[in-house]
């Protein structure tokens, strides 16, 4: 621990000599053009990487993983987002120290005094725990802690969260970040292609009756045996297989952490399995009038795909109406 202690301060000095902006020219390739947010945040996780060896794809993971958890709370509060770069935001007990009397402490003396997680890591003489370098520098450091292998910082970051969850999706969004080397990875996708006929309308909320009442969590697209379903987003496949209700289903999970949910197909793409990344417009299977039963029962109704979106911030999955969401990526595809 030492000795890590003293890298960490060698890093921090070389940090202070190279200024925020500055270090952005040394950076490694940065993401293809577009935001230039997105751009200058790829630009700091490099910078890290470089001084402390973490890979920057976790760090983007987690990133990404904190400001999904926040997105609820702020769409109730009505907030605007933070000037900030990243979203990486440490609580002030585990910043502090759980004893400290000053929960607003940016002296890096007294935050290790009481065993804090706080330090400086731009060089100006304060933890501030709202400066991106000094959240990630102490962020760094923790992990850090419990090695520098990939099983390492995984075990660092269920000290962390102390959650199994969020492990998997810090890792999930990691691998993605580490197949196409930046964070660009909005796009979207309308699940079926524009050369077939489909019809849909919004049918959120409706009454379902088999297997209990329960309401419709999703929207129904019609279409005839063996239309293809493609990916709506940049995600990992999370289940693929038999769910009585939903039939052949697929699960992805996206990079804003929310579940796109497949359902009622008559086969799988050749090969698709759990782990799988996959991306906008990517073939997953084909529509069917599978569910309702055991494994293989099927044409209990029309042929169509069931579509839910589910997303997660901290508890269990919550369904959201993709209605609106599938018009929006209808209209984009119709104009490229």
């Amino acid at each position: 621990m030492r000795v890590f202690r003293l890298i960490i301060q060698i890093s921090l000095c070389v940090a202070a000599v190279i200024s925020p902006m500055e270090s952005v020219a040394w950076a490694a390739p940065s993401a293809p053009k577009g935001d230039p947010l997105l751009q200058a945040r790829l630009q700091l996780f490099q910078r890290m990487e470089s001084l402390y060896g973490i890979p920057w794809t976790y760090l983007a993971a987690i990133d990404q993983y904190e400001r999904t958890m926040k997105i609820r709370k702020k769409q109730a509060k009505n907030e605007k987002s933070s000037s900030r770069l990243t979203d990486i935001d440490i609580p002030w007990e585990r910043w502090c120290g759980v004893f400290n009397p000053d929960e607003e402490d940016t002296n890096p003396v007294s935050i290790q005094f009481f065993d804090g997680m706080g330090m400086d890591g731009d060089g100006d003489g304060k933890a501030d725990r709202n400066n991106d370098l000094d959240a990630l520098t102490s962020l760094i450091h923790y992990l850090s802690a419990y090695g520098f292998s990939h099983d390492d910082w995984q075990i660092g970051l269920w000290s962390y969260y102390q959650r199994d969850r969020s492990v998997k999706t810090i890792r999930q969004f990691a691998q993605v970040y580490g197949k196409y080397q930046h964070l660009q990875l909005e796009a979207r996708h309308f699940p079926i292609p524009p050369r077939y006929e489909y019809s849909y309308r919004s049918t959120w909320g409706s009454a379902r009756g088999w297997g209990g009442r329960r309401i419709h969590e999703g929207t129904d697209i019609f279409a005839g045996y063996g239309t293809p379903v493609l990916s709506t987003a940049y995600g990992v496949i999370e289940v693929i297989g038999w769910n009585r209700y939903g039939g052949w289903r697929i699960g992805m999970r996206d990079m804003g952490n929310v579940y796109h949910y497949f359902a009622h197909l008559s086969s799988f793409k050749k090969g698709l399995k759990p782990g799988d990344i996959v991306e906008p417009g990517q073939l997953l299977g084909y529509i069917g009038s599978s569910g309702y039963g055991r494994p293989g029962t099927a044409g209990k109704f029309p042929p169509h795909l069931h579509y839910g979106m589910y997303r997660e911030t901290g508890g269990a999955d919550w369904a959201f109406d993709p209605y609106p969401y599938l018009r929006r990526w209808e209209r984009q595809e119709r104009k490229r």
